[in-house]
């Protein structure tokens, strides 16, 4: 049987998956995409929590969090293709080196 406390530690464990790839920051791509990792595992926690106390609160924060994510892909993928355009990499490390 699965119990609160493997949803919680599946959460856990992606978050720090994200957190890795955040630190990790090499590629614009998966810097948002390890984001998306952290936020999802956000969602899982607060969706189980809800379920396990028996309230819709978490459900609603995890909607929330995922119109919060969408917006940030949204202008973020704008971001990275005028990027490219540009400079034609997604290295992160030149973003030390930019000019006005």
């Amino acid at each position: 049987m699965i119990t609160l406390g493997h949803y919680l530690i599946l959460s856990g464990l992606l978050f720090c998956v994200g957190l890795a790839g955040v630190l990790r920051r090499k590629n614009i791509l998966m810097l948002f995409f390890s984001t998306e990792i952290m936020l999802n595992a956000i969602n899982i926690g607060f969706v189980a929590i809800g379920h396990f106390i028996g309230d819709m609160t978490g459900q609603m924060f995890a909607l929330f969090i995922i119109a919060i994510a969408a917006s940030e892909v949204a202008v973020g993928l704008g971001l990275v293709i005028m990027w490219f355009k540009k400079h034609k990499t997604l290295d992160i490390d030149n973003l030390n080196t930019m000019k006005g």
